[in-house]
């Protein structure tokens, strides 16, 4: 499939490669060291390399935690427990998810967000509205990372809503 990259022994030439890479975009400390793990061989290159890119501020768990759970709140409209299992995949450690996590929740409203996600999933859907297709939209909102708590109270606000507009039209 793909090649082998260039293996880099020169510590220069190694923080070049971290520095080309961190312009493409954010890496936590974790996906750094694979990164540069594919390019060198040597583990006290790498730990030098990592420890110069923290010393110059290029490389910080907690900045890069912030900021993927900003984005991914605002941009992708993800809840928590998807943001905190994928920042626990890219090596992130807990105090700083959880911290992240915190910051966003002030600024955002995950009932509003679930709202926007049903409306829209709801505009997609043809025909009536079954608990099929009801129970379909509760799992793709557990996936997306939603509180089953939220997603339920919002859901059953939803049909609340609907039932007796239903029920009035059939009366007329």
């Amino acid at each position: 499939m793909f090649s082998k990259p260039r293996q880099v022994e020169a510590k220069s030439e190694l923080y070049d490669t971290a520095v080309r890479a961190l312009m493409r975009r954010a890496y936590s400390v974790h996906e750094m060291k694979q990164h540069l793990g594919r390019r060198s061989d040597n583990d006290e290159l790498i730990k030098l390399v990592i420890e110069l890119l923290k010393k110059s501020n290029l490389l910080d768990d907690e900045r890069f935690a912030k900021q993927f759970a900003r984005q991914r709140t605002e941009i992708r409209r993800q809840g928590k427990f998807r943001i905190a299992r994928e920042l626990r995949n890219r090596g992130i450690p807990d105090r700083h998810i959880e911290a992240a996590l915190a910051e966003t929740a002030k600024e955002t409203d995950e009932a509003a967000i679930v709202r926007q996600r049903i409306d829209r999933k709801l505009r997609t859907l043809r025909g009536e509205i079954t608990e099929n297709k009801m129970s379909s939209i509760y799992r793709s909102l557990l996936r997306a990372g939603f509180s089953a708590d939220v997603v339920r109270h919002e859901l059953k606000s939803l049909t609340r809503e609907e039932v007796p507009e239903v029920e009035s039209q059939t009366e007329d």
